[in-house]
């Protein structure tokens, strides 16, 4: 079964053009031109990745992806015409999983299009393997922070922790390496993909937001620790 794209982008030659593409490339495609929109199909479609334009008429982007993140998993790739830090910051923080930014050839959309969809398989075929193999409720426990494998769930003090999905993958990450230093670039390539394309700073934001939920003072993290001139260790 082909793997469904859902394009939410409200300029017209712009849209047909990524459908084509997309299509070409053998992927199912729907496509959709405003915020409001986007939210009916993707929650209908449950696409496998949804390409999200910044701008849109109704709701934008940024609300989508924050709405959308709450409800599933689905890899988001934004698509912004300003090339501004603060929109690609913000447009991690509230679900996008990489951004483009306008004007961007359609090889390299493509590229990235690959690369969250292999990511997707990966992640399915992984969790596939601990649903075989891994015993009900298999947990990794740190004091009061408990991270439950089989249920994606993380608890602090028996509360449950509302992470994105990739804030879980980092999380689980450095708890599977306690102890070791690993550089951001590791980090970068185990946890994002080889293929991604990025730099490192992508694990700095993630960081941070990680420790303002499970440290007791992120200004002083002591689970999550800073490795002068190195990378990150978790520490429990």
């Amino acid at each position: 079964m082909s793997e469904i794209v859902l394009v939410v982008e409200d300029e017209p030659s712009l849209q047909d053009t990524l459908t084509y593409n997309l299509k070409k490339e053998g992927y199912a495609v729907e496509a959709v031109g405003d915020g409001r929109s986007a939210l009916e199909a993707a929650r209908r479609l449950k696409p496998d990745l949804i390409l999200l334009d910044l701008m849109l008429p109704e709701i934008d982007g940024f609300e989508v992806a924050r709405v959308l993140r709450k409800e599933m998993t689905t890899a988001i790739l934004m698509l912004t015409a300003r090339d501004d830090e603060i929109d690609r910051v913000v447009g991690l923080e509230v679900g996008a999983d990489d951004y483009l930014t306008k004007p961007f050839s359609m090889r390299e959309l493509i590229a990235r299009v690959k690369a969250q969809l292999r990511r997707t398989r990966m992640l399915r075929e992984e969790m596939e393997k601990i649903g075989e193999s891994v015993p009900a409720h298999e947990t990794l426990k740190f004091g009061n922070l408990v991270i439950d494998l089989t249920r994606r769930e993380v608890t602090l003090k028996n509360q449950p922790l509302q992470l994105k999905p990739k804030e879980y993958e980092l999380l689980l990450f450095l708890a599977e390496h306690r102890g070791q230093m690993l550089s951001r670039e590791f980090i970068l390539e185990r946890v994002w993909g080889w293929d991604f394309i990025g730099d490192s700073r992508t694990v700095d934001v993630h960081v941070r937001w990680l420790r303002q939920k499970i440290e007791s003072d992120s200004a002083n993290p002591t689970r999550i620790v800073t490795v002068r001139g190195g990378g990150y260790r978790f520490e429990g």
